[in-house]
């Protein structure tokens, strides 16, 4: 079977993209080695955090605000919410680089950012108890997605437009000749001029297959609910919200319709394998969670379930977003180290721009795979 674009990895990224192509007018086939939205990648859990005064460096804001633009057309075209501007609360010491950083970026770009005091950011939330040494950035123009609902309307938009998404298809050869791409799973064949490789942890190994060794580490990651006063934590009154400590990074959501205060931590992690299961949410994984709210949400109460997923790591913890460095009608996105959601609107667009074009229109030069 004969393509124009094949897409290897159909969650966040890959649907995107997979969207963008077919309403471009190509003929474009996803696969994915499960059933998208699934829970065996990076992309579940119900909710990520969209936040444009960026922490991780101000480089980031232009690509982030074009990823708002697309989030908000995507609502406007599946006519589902996608996006809940509950605002976002950024905590940590004054000269934490995090806090630091979306102070800068507000200013560059003219982003409306409070700065807030211990003592005015526990008048304001009384879930949270501070030490004085802690500041806060309140984003109000922030908020969260529904991660999975996002998936499910990108895959509509992109099936009205024409695009064929196979699941459970496993990828076991890519070969590239003359230009022309050839791709085998363990029953098929599929053909086409250009591919996108865009499959989360499983990227390392599919990139072997193209002579290509991408510093790429995939990480067990741990988040949980947990039951909470919705007085004190529902969306109507508290933030999505994310704290540099002396003991980790922690990020985590207020309940949302009822659910519970989700809570996770972004630093540390075991490195896994992503062909072997991960070891279920346990003991040690709520121990870490929970001496966080002790110290800094003592109002929430007890653990109601926990979920593990996956972080892609690269060294530097920015993405990859590039075409292949022997093959140029071959697109990579990798590694977007636990903050690359918020963004996948605008990497799926990226990904078509690189196919249709070698460019972007936005500047992603500093996602190149050869900086490594």
């Amino acid at each position: 079977m004969n393509y124009d674009v094949i897409v290897i990895g159909a969650g966040s990224m890959g649907m995107a993209a997979g969207y963008f192509l077919a309403k471009s007018g190509k003929k474009t086939l996803l696969l994915d080695s499960f059933s998208p939205p699934h829970d065996k990648g990076s992309h579940h859990g119900e909710t990520r955090i969209i936040r444009y005064a960026y922490g991780e460096g101000e480089e980031y804001v232009p690509f982030v605000l074009r990823a708002k633009e697309l989030w908000a057309e995507l609502e406007q075209l599946s006519g589902k919410q996608l996006f809940m501007p509950t605002g976002v609360l950024n905590v940590g010491v004054k000269q934490s680089d995090f806090i630091q950083n979306t102070i800068k970026s507000s200013e560059k770009y003219s982003l409306p950012l409070e700065v807030l005091n211990a003592k005015e950011i526990q008048k304001r939330w009384q879930g949270i108890t501070l030490s004085d040494d802690y500041i806060g950035s309140f984003e109000p123009t922030s908020g969260v997605l529904k991660c999975e609902e996002c998936i499910n309307a990108y895959q509509e938009l992109a099936e009205q437009h024409g695009a064929t998404i196979l699941s459970n298809r496993r990828v076991k050869e890519i070969n590239i000749q003359n230009d022309k791409v050839t791709i085998k799973t363990s029953n098929q064949t599929f053909n086409a001029n250009s591919l996108v490789i865009s499959a989360g942890a499983w990227t390392k190994d599919l990139l072997k297959m193209l002579d290509l060794d991408a510093p790429l580490t995939p990480v067990r990651k741990t988040f949980a609910w947990y039951e909470a006063n919705e007085q004190m934590y529902s969306q109507n009154h508290f933030p999505a919200f994310a704290f540099e400590t002396p003991q980790g990074i922690y990020y985590g959501f207020p309940s949302i319709d009822g659910v519970g205060l989700k809570l996770g931590r972004h630093d540390g992690g075991e490195t896994v394998h992503p062909v072997m299961p991960l070891f279920p949410y346990g003991e040690s994984d709520d121990k870490d969670l929970r001496q966080f709210l002790t110290q800094f949400m003592p109002n929430v109460e007890k653990l109601k379930y926990g979920k593990t997923c996956m972080y892609t790591l690269t060294p530097d913890e920015k993405f990859i977003i590039d075409l292949h460095p022997r093959y140029t009608n071959v697109a990579i996105a990798a590694g977007f180290s636990g903050h690359g959601f918020k963004f996948s609107s605008a990497v799926g667009q990226a990904l078509s721009n690189l196919i249709l074009t070698g460019k972007n229109d936005i500047d992603i030069s500093q996602f190149s795979f050869r900086r490594f």
